[in-house]
């Protein structure tokens, strides 16, 4: 198998060596071609994937979009304030099952507000 795809490329190289022109002319054609395909994908069949970056506080100029933020953080600190808390629990060895389920809530609301 690795023989034979040597042996396969070996003979593509020497056709473009022979065959510059053709070469040249059917490149040319391909990225043509899958140029339009994406343009063309692109317009009709756009991804739908939300694009979710959001700029800094020190560049918005909109004042709702920055008290939102002020209060994500203020949330996530919260949020953290109360990790530490069940942390000095698991400590003491003090956990509960409720504790463990409070600590995954905690932990996935963190996330959803990192986003």
């Amino acid at each position: 198998m690795n023989t034979s795809l040597k042996q396969i490329g070996q003979k593509w190289l020497i056709w473009m060596t022979k065959n510059p022109k053709k070469f040249y002319v059917s490149c040319v054609i391909f990225l043509s071609v899958s140029f339009l395909a994406s343009m063309i994908q692109g317009i009709f069949f756009p991804s739908e994937t939300i694009f979710r970056i959001k700029p800094p506080i020190l560049y918005s100029q909109n004042q709702p979009t920055k008290k939102q933020t002020i209060s994500q953080e203020k949330d996530m600190e919260k949020i953290v304030n109360e990790l530490k808390g069940l942390k000095i629990k698991r400590d003491r060895n003090a956990l509960q099952k409720q504790d463990s389920l409070r600590i995954e809530y905690l932990y996935n609301q963190y996330q959803q507000l990192k986003k």
